[in-house]
């Protein structure tokens, strides 16, 4: 009696769980997408696990990241990205592509976006180009290739009230600098950088520069800076990275080290003390972090890196003149030579940049040599060529490592022309300090060069790979990205990035430059 109904019984249960699965399958959420990435291993820029995610992208804006499985996805354009990295686009917090940006032959800043970078922050060392809004106009109207965030240099504010020389700013003089850094706030910088080893910076003493600060705090910016000494030229290092804790201390803000290191014989293996200075900062709730550029040479000019700042006071041509002048030239070509030795001596100092070709890639050692004088002599016979870049071969693999395994220090080109770190840092700190070396682990790279510097510099809304975040996004190839550029030749562009969306366009695509700029300015 029973089995006659039990039959009927079955064919209904299969029947309803054949509507149930065509429900589910037809009932998925639709997303409509312009970019859809599949099949990459993807890192999130938080996360130290990666994982097989899709992500989908409409507008400027990430609209799905997981399992697409569990959606239906119906986009413009898809990139298979098997076998290759996806991850957040880096963010470089020290960079001077300003000097690119506002040039519409350069403004597509190549050098920094076939490194995977897609966000530059301007303005670095006390020089930023100055009126805030000015810039902010002509990058809009031109198009700029990778977004750029500003900051007010320390030196534009001084040459505004007080110029170039070593005088002591009034009262008044500090009232109308302190006005002006409001201006400027105002316009939509997301902070202030100072370059107080470097003229006319180095004139003004710590209270002076709190002064400031304190503005900048009271908009909610960050404080990046140069500090007085990298090395043992005035106050030293230690003391120099003290003074900054100092400035965050009293004027209430986040300090951030632009490119810190242990520059010249003398500081050598201070990395450890340094560590250890910071992290007692930050547990008295200062908020204190660095970036690092994965190189053991520095790069600046040669009157920044070997001449006496007393004697820079007015600007280079000041200088130039004081070393011609009987009642100068012997104290100047004396500190001149001290520099040079803490430097590590004239074969350490490599000529990068400068006009006349007969100097350009010689060391300062060769150009001695050539002009039959002394080293701290040939300096100024060089000056007098224009400007000039110099590479110094200054800093050892100890502190190098020892600073880029802390969690509060960042990845940072100090992009510069004349240096490889301009066109390579970002792939070399991967292909030396990841792949080879194995200092620091793929995760810990990412994050260090997308969401912790987004955080440092509160730009909102980048550095992760989150719904609702703009598409900033890059895939490299992990087995060639890597940098080419060298000391040689600085102006080779790094290899391996596939592509890069920049505000949820392609600025890079299978390895070629879109022609489109894409980036955007970014304000406070």
């Amino acid at each position: 009696m029973t089995k006659p109904i039990q039959q009927p019984l079955k064919k209904l249960e299969l029947l309803f769980f054949l509507i149930l699965i065509s429900c589910l399958i037809s009932c998925k959420k639709e997303i409509k997408a312009d970019i859809l990435i599949q099949n990459g291993t993807v890192y999130n820029g938080v996360d130290h696990i990666p994982n097989n995610l899709s992500i989908a992208i409409k507008e400027d804006k990430i609209i799905f990241i997981g399992d697409e499985s569990s959606v239906s996805i119906k986009a413009s354009k898809t990139i298979d990205a098997s076998k290759l990295i996806v991850s957040p686009g880096f963010i470089d917090p020290h960079t001077h592509a300003d000097r690119e940006l506002k040039d519409p032959k350069t403004s597509h800043n190549l050098p920094f976006l076939m490194q995977g970078i897609t966000t530059t922050i301007v303005g670095n060392d006390g020089d930023s180009f100055y009126p805030t809004e000015k810039y902010q106009k002509l990058y809009n109207e031109q198009g700029i290739g990778t977004n750029a965030v500003q900051l007010i240099g320390h030196h534009e504010i001084l040459k505004a009230v007080v110029g170039k020389s070593d005088v002591e700013p009034t009262r008044d003089d500090i009232a109308k600098m302190q006005a002006l850094m409001q201006k400027e706030m105002d316009a939509g910088a997301f902070g202030m950088s100072t370059g107080l080893y470097y003229a006319p910076g180095s004139y003004t003493n710590t209270d002076e520069v709190i002064a400031l600060a304190k503005i900048v705090a009271k908009n909610g910016g960050i404080y990046d800076t140069h500090l007085r000494d990298e090395s043992s030229n005035t106050i030293g290092l230690v003391a120099s990275v003290q003074e900054a804790i100092q400035i965050g201390r009293q004027a209430k803000l986040p300090i951030h080290i632009s490119h810190i290191k242990c520059l010249g014989v003398d500081v050598w293996h201070q990395s450890d003390s340094i560590i250890k200075i910071v992290e007692v900062a930050q547990k008295e709730g200062i908020e204190i972090t660095a970036n690092q550029y994965p190189y053991d040479a520095s790069g600046t000019s040669l009157n920044a890196a070997v001449s006496p700042r007393w004697a820079e006071s007015g600007g280079k041509d000041s200088l130039l003149y004081r070393a011609a002048l009987p009642k100068f030239k012997e104290q100047i070509f004396k500190e001149t030579k001290v520099n040079i030795t803490r430097r590590g001596g004239p074969t350490k100092l490599l000529v990068v940049k400068c006009n006349d070709t007969t100097f350009l890639g010689k060391t300062l050692h060769q150009i001695s040599k050539i002009l039959n004088m002394p080293s701290e002599e040939a300096v100024y016979q060089i000056l007098e060529t224009g400007y000039v870049r110099v590479a110094s071969f200054n800093m050892n693999s100890h502190d190098i490592n020892n600073f880029m395994k802390q969690p509060w220090v960042v990845t940072g080109s100090d992009g510069n022309t004349g240096h490889p770190r301009k066109y390579g840092t970002f792939p070399r700190k991967y292909h030396k300090y990841v792949k080879q070396d194995g200092i620091i682990d793929l995760a810990t790279f990412i994050n260090g060069s997308t969401s912790k510097t987004a955080d440092i510099f509160r730009i909102p809304n980048r550095g992760k790979l989150k719904e609702g975040y703009f598409a900033d996004i890059i895939i490299f190839n992990p087995e060639t990205f890597k940098d080419i550029a060298n000391y040689k030749d600085s102006f080779q562009y790094a290899e391996g990035l596939e592509y890069s969306i920049i505000n949820g366009k392609l600025s890079v695509e299978n390895g070629e430059f879109t022609k489109k700029l894409n980036g955007k300015v970014l304000k406070k």
